[in-house]
């Protein structure tokens, strides 16, 4: 079992935390640091000192860091053009040496396009799908061959579709509770698919639909890795939990039933029963980025159990 770490910088984080947390990351042997992509914050946090963007905010950390993957849960279709991102992407894997992955969605908290002057569009899953197929579609045009897009939401025309990412081919994730859309266009576009925030009932249910659609699509159902994204909060003992819980605003057994909390055991216990239902990947939700001991203390006795 993968762990990765999760972050909601929106929360309210600096570059300067987010890198601690990043090499951190990469310190204590998990295999990716991944964030969210919004630009405000949710709940009763202040969200100070302001949002930081996903892009820049891993472009910086792939000149920081130098083994662990890099990507988002998810970027947000709303946020920019697809020829643009296919750009940005490529470059930031470049950067990296080739440890980028994208995490694309469609896009949902309205009140952050209405706070910064970005459209929200009625149709955002069909945008999605043209997306998906022009960002996908550019990374894999020959180099001195031009790549055309005519759809309903984007018309691309003579596109050089440069610059290349360093990796032959960036993995592409793909998630949502979606019964019927999601999986078949996971099942045509993703490497991965991420279940956030399910139920072990839910998302064994969700990771069937999906390998089911593979199959459907001409594929192997094992071709996309599925996984899925639960919060965090690991304690030495029932105080620590506690402790860290009160931190986050959260019930301690709101976490357990919701997400990995508890003592190192019961936290490995919970996640073999995810894996039992098909998940390969876990995301950590880390919601207390100045706490790196809840980084060494999952690292040092749940991630070291696992492999």
């Amino acid at each position: 079992m993968d762990l990765r770490i999760f972050t909601e910088p929106q929360q309210g984080a600096t570059y300067d935390t987010l890198l601690s947390v990043a090499k951190a990351t990469e310190d204590l042997g998990f295999d990716a640091f991944f964030r969210s992509d919004h630009y405000m914050k949710m709940g009763s946090v202040d969200g100070l000192p302001g949002p930081t963007d996903a892009w820049i905010t891993l472009a910086g950390l792939a000149r920081e860091t130098k083994r662990i993957r890099l990507g988002t849960l998810m970027t947000a279709g709303t946020f920019r053009l697809p020829g643009v991102l296919a750009i940005q992407v490529a470059q930031v894997d470049q950067m990296s040496g080739g440890r980028v992955e994208l995490g694309l969605g469609a896009g949902w908290f309205e009140e952050e396009h209405a706070a910064y002057g970005i459209p929200f569009p009625k149709e955002k899953f069909g945008r999605l799908e043209e997306q998906l197929e022009i960002v996908t579609g550019l990374w894999a045009t020959a180099i001195g061959e031009t790549y055309d897009f005519h759809g309903t939401y984007y018309d691309l025309t003579d596109s050089p579709a440069l610059p290349k990412p360093a990796q032959r081919k960036i993995p592409v994730l793909i998630g949502g509770h979606g019964a019927t859309r999601t999986p078949r266009l996971a099942a045509r576009y993703a490497d991965e698919f991420n279940m956030p925030f399910g139920s072990i009932e839910d998302s064994e249910r969700q990771f069937g639909r999906v390998r089911a659609a593979a199959e459907e699509a001409g594929r192997k159902a094992d071709e996309i890795t599925c996984s899925s994204a639960l919060v965090a909060c690991v304690g030495k003992d029932d105080q620590e939990v506690a402790r860290r819980a009160a931190v986050i605003g959260r019930e301690v057994d709101e976490l357990k039933a919701n997400g990995l909390a508890g003592t190192p055991s019961e936290v490995v216990d919970r996640i073999g029963r995810h894996a039992d239902a098909g998940c390969e990947r876990i995301y950590l939700q880390i919601l207390d980025l100045s706490d790196l001991d809840h980084l060494e203390l999952i690292s040092a006795q749940v991630q070291s159990q696992l492999s």
